[in-house]
């Protein structure tokens, strides 16, 4: 069945599919350094939302690495987080933790460099203190990112927008702290007003367990949460290596 981009579709659609979980890195790691470029050129600045869990490690590893290493301007890049479990930032289940040992103290990134979620913190008012950050650090305009790096999860949920919770029906706000009943946890996460505004979405899924969800999103099913990020003024690409694809 034909593949079709989320309703309404962003400005831009694609799906790109990779042998596997290295060159799903590798090919990641491209996008980022392009969208870094085109940032730099055009704004002198590099705003970057991470996504977590075990997808994107890969690629931040790959990042800390040539050429990618010397090629980016990582003094211009600004580090922001698609959603965080909450837990102390040196938990190991903190996705700041990940990216604070795969990339940034790898590249040497300074800590004023990094807005991270604070998921120690009562949820509902570290959501509120995070939207509010990024509202300063985009001096009252409008909050556009120039790349978002998402995941897919088995249940189709991205970032921290699981299905049958509150969050994906969030509009108002660029943050929220989003009960996980089956999870048995609270989480922070961007809502889709935030993702939707970015210049740049991508997704980067691998592996077979993520191929039905993929599959019935890019078929064109609504009712996924992830189905859901389509970026009405930017790209949307979706990076899958062959075994998330398989199903496609």
């Amino acid at each position: 069945m034909p593949t079709r981009p989320p309703n309404p579709a962003p400005a831009t659609f694609e799906i790109h599919v990779v042998p596997d979980a290295p060159a799903l890195a590798e090919a990641g790691a491209l996008k980022f350094a392009r969208a870094a470029s085109d940032a730099l050129k055009d704004r002198g600045i590099f705003r970057v939302v991470l996504s977590g869990v075990s997808t994107p490690r890969a690629l931040y590893s790959r990042l800390t690495r040539r050429p990618f290493r010397g090629a980016i301007r990582w003094d211009r890049v600004r580090f922001f987080f698609g959603d965080e479990r909450c837990v102390p930032p040196d938990h190991a289940r903190s996705n700041y933790r990940m990216a604070r040992e795969t990339l940034f103290d790898p590249l040497e990134i300074p800590a004023a460099h990094v807005l991270r979620m604070k998921g120690e913190a009562d949820p509902a008012r570290a959501a509120r203190d995070y939207e509010d950050a990024i509202r300063r650090r985009f001096s009252g305009r409008p909050a556009r990112f120039d790349l978002v790096l998402l995941g897919l999860g088995e249940d189709g949920h991205t970032a921290s927008l699981f299905p049958a919770t509150a969050a994906p029906a969030e509009r108002r706000r660029l943050v929220a702290a989003n009960d996980v009943p089956k999870l048995s946890e609270r989480r922070l996460t961007l809502t889709f007003r935030a993702l939707n505004a970015a210049r740049r979405v991508v997704f980067l899924v691998s592996g077979p367990e993520k191929a039905s969800a993929a599959a019935k999103i890019l078929r064109g099913y609504r009712d996924l949460p992830a189905a859901g990020v389509s970026p009405r003024r930017g790209t949307l690409l979706w990076l899958l290596d062959e075994a998330a694809a398989s199903k496609l």
